[in-house]
């Protein structure tokens, strides 16, 4: 199964809301409200949060296994 740390990087380093982080991203906020209860994002979308948060990409999403 597929999770991220979105939450803890939105709260630990930027501090913001989800309304917040989510125009920073530049998503819809209501489909980052779904990224962080467990909705998956399609590869594109994942790579650009990787690009915006200027981490890569496994240092967000990981594999529980």
């Amino acid at each position: 199964m597929v999770k991220n740390r979105l939450k803890e990087i939105r709260m630990r380093e930027y501090m913001l809301n989800m309304k917040e982080f989510a125009k920073l991203l530049d998503i819809n906020y209501v489909q980052y409200i779904g990224y962080e209860k467990g909705t998956v994002p399609y590869l594109e979308v994942a790579l650009r949060i990787s690009k915006k948060l200027n981490r890569s990409i496994d240092d967000i999403f990981y594999l529980e296994e």
